[in-house]
């Protein structure tokens, strides 16, 4: 928020100082997150094609997900499946009483009950830690830094005459259009890690079998979590990142390395 703020600010001063710029942009910011978070969950399901199921559809992941979350002291979710061969998850909401959770396909086919419990324990710690309410606030913020960025750099590229005498904030305008989309980034890549290794240690405890979700990510590993039909936009909610991309995308993935996730896991369980 406090990074918004000073974006905000910077374009404020680019044209000129005045005070209803830096207010309007901090109002218009505020209702998008708003937005976002009453929205941000129909939406995420929406775009990755999840379906509603009732207890006769899989009975086996529902009872999964009811008895989880009776462990979790937390309301049940609604349960969602998406169509997608790539062995996948992601929960999603606002708080644990408008949660949701979905499974894809291949996750279903792939899993043994153990390692299906120890995905399903992550992703309804992410729900009780109310990561899914933080990621969803972080992903908004950072959308509206990237459209005030863009909006900048147009700016200074067409900037009048007088703007242009003011050659501190030009310059200033320029460096903050290019970085601040990168910052914003970096900001939202350390919330999202650091949510990752919480929810394996919240779902290990729950299940009191780490190995169970080692098991799991390491055959994610081995199979390929690359969804197939792809949304940059929700791929910080998954369990494993959906997106392509190896080397210096990794750098910027929301999510830890598998290996790294895998042994913390284990360590746990040698500690146990």
């Amino acid at each position: 928020m406090a990074f918004v703020a000073l974006i905000i600010w910077l374009f404020d001063q680019y044209l000129g100082g005045s005070t209803g710029v830096f207010y309007g942009g901090l109002i218009g910011a505020s209702v998008y997150v708003i937005i976002t978070y009453y929205a941000g969950s129909k939406m995420a399901l929406a775009v990755n094609s999840a379906r509603e199921i009732q207890k006769k559809d899989d009975p086996r992941l529902w009872r999964m997900v009811e008895n989880l979350s009776i462990t979790e002291g937390i309301p049940m979710p609604r349960v969602f499946i998406m169509d997608d061969p790539a062995p996948n998850a992601f929960a999603t909401g606002r708080d644990p009483k408008h949660a949701a959770v979905c499974v894809t396909t291949g996750l279903l086919q792939i899993m043994k009950d153990p390692e299906l419990q120890g995905v399903l324990a992550h992703e309804l710690g992410h729900i009780k830690n109310y990561d899914i309410r933080v990621s969803m606030i972080a992903f908004a913020l950072t959308a509206v830094i990237s459209l005030l960025a863009d909006i900048m750099l147009r700016l200074t590229w067409f900037s009048n005459d007088e703007r242009e005498n003011n050659q501190a904030f030009l310059i200033l305008g320029i460096v903050a259009a290019i970085l601040a989309p990168i910052v914003a980034t970096f900001i939202q890549l350390a919330i999202s890690r650091q949510r990752e290794y919480l929810a394996d240690a919240t779902g290990a405890l729950t299940t009191r079998y780490p190995e169970g979700l080692a098991s799991a990510l390491e055959k994610i590993k081995q199979s390929g979590s690359v969804a197939r039909h792809q949304n940059s936009a929700t791929a910080h909610l998954f369990f494993v990142n959906p997106l392509k991309g190896h080397s210096l995308a990794s750098l910027f993935s929301t999510h830890p390395p598998l290996d790294d996730r895998i042994a913390r896991l284990r360590s746990m369980g040698n500690h146990a």
